[in-house]
């Protein structure tokens, strides 16, 4: 599967710093300090709908740690899957008399404009997961032999207590566990399995559903967490620096694609560090496509709105909040990149090096991007000032916007 085109990230002077950030596994922030080259998974759509704002927000703080990693002059190894089989994309062509590919196609090639609209930088790897099921199977064949998964009237389920690290990515006793693993596609009520938690490594063929050959395991298709450990362990190995997704995805996937690489490789760590995003609303409720209040980037984009407005309302929100869309937001949004434009389009302004050094210092403070729009917002309003003016200010105020922020002015 392939990705989206890249848009050219401008060269800055000097060098960024390293990021400070959230880890969910242990509840405080760390310092992360790859090698040369940083790695990050971050888990991408079920494409069964189009890219709606909550979607957006996620791969978009992943977008702004590429981002300072890339001013740290280190590579990155991005990584990013697409769920090209699982119940709600099959649901879903079922409603609409669609055939399952054909929706996930379309509307994966809707994510890839959307991406390119909002001058997300693509991941190394755009990976689906019915192309990793030949390292799926021999996966969940290795847990089974090491008696970390079992059978189950055709299924394959895996064992929870087969890792002793189980808990440590949410911190969740067993019961809210319970609770969330119904809500969020478990099953924990099915007769037979050894523990509730367990969750399907490899569901058995069922009649009208797409199937592959599993070897030993029988026909059928994978679970959804196991996809994310193939794909993960297949490009980046053991001990990455970031597991990246929305705050929906700490339990159960996180968790159990933690335990599944942890038992199958007997190591530890899966990932180094597990960031996520905050959830985003609409009228007062979270958006979801269960609840059907969805705001859609391509329909934004369709109704004549600039992605960079759409990128500025994202920025004006602290990636770990949850928080609600609104007009008077993009309104707002809409508002600052007029007055951005302006400000850099004349010939001289303020110096700007003390602002390169504002943004990256925000962006390195925990992704602190509503500091990074207050301190371009400052520089803006000195243009109108009495300070002393540089002719190659409003280039460089350019440039770190775009490179930092993502925002073309």
């Amino acid at each position: 599967m392939y990705a989206w085109p890249a848009s050219e990230v401008p060269a800055l002077p000097g060098q960024g710093r390293d990021l400070r950030i959230h880890d969910t596994a242990t509840g405080g922030r760390v310092t992360l300090t790859p090698g040369p080259v940083a790695r990050m998974y971050v888990c991408g759509i079920t494409p069964y709908d189009a890219t709606h704002l909550g979607h957006a927000a996620t791969y978009h703080a992943f977008d702004l740690v590429q981002r300072v990693w890339l001013d740290t002059k280190r590579q990155v190894l991005y990584v990013q899957n697409v769920t090209d089989v699982d119940d709600p994309l099959l649901q879903r062509a079922t409603e609409t008399g669609e055939d399952w590919m054909a929706l996930a196609e379309r509307q994966t090639d809707l994510f890839r404009e959307d991406m390119t609209a909002l001058r997300m930088i693509p991941p190394r790897h755009f990976v689906g997961a019915v192309e990793v099921i030949p390292e799926i199977v021999p996966l969940v064949e290795r847990l089974r032999e090491r008696g970390a998964a079992y059978d189950l009237d055709g299924d394959v389920y895996f064992s929870v207590e087969s890792d002793a690290h189980f808990g440590g990515v949410s911190g969740l006793d067993a019961e809210a566990m319970r609770l969330l693993s119904a809500e969020r596609g478990g099953d924990p009520d099915r007769p037979g399995k050894k523990n509730p938690l367990d969750p399907m490594l490899w569901t058995a063929e069922r009649e009208g559903e797409p199937s592959w050959d599993g070897g030993s395991l029988g026909r059928g298709r994978p679970g959804w967490h196991i996809e994310c450990v193939a794909i993960a362990l297949k490009h980046l190995g053991m001990g990455f620096d970031v597991q990246g997704g929305g705050s929906d995805l700490i339990f159960p996937h996180h968790e159990m694609g933690a335990s599944h690489a942890q038992a199958v490789t007997e190591e530890y760590p899966f990932a180094a560090s597990y960031v996520h995003t905050g959830m985003v609303a609409l009228d007062g409720e979270k958006m979801s496509k269960s609840k059907g209040n969805l705001v859609f980037v391509s329909r934004l984009r369709a109704d004549g709105v600039d992605p960079a407005a759409i990128r500025l309302v994202l920025l004006a929100q602290h990636y770990r909040a949850d928080w609600e869309y609104t007009e008077a937001a993009l309104g707002e949004a809409n508002a600052r990149l007029s007055r951005w434009r302006d400000a850099v389009s004349r010939p001289d302004g303020p110096p700007a090096d003390a602002l390169l050094e504002e943004i990256r210092v925000a962006l390195a403070d925990d992704l602190d991007t509503p500091a990074a729009l207050a301190a371009v917002d400052r520089w803006v309003v000195a243009q109108h000032g009495d300070g002393g003016t540089d002719e190659g200010a409003p280039g460089l105020v350019s440039r770190a916007v775009d490179a930092l922020l993502g925002v073309a002015l």
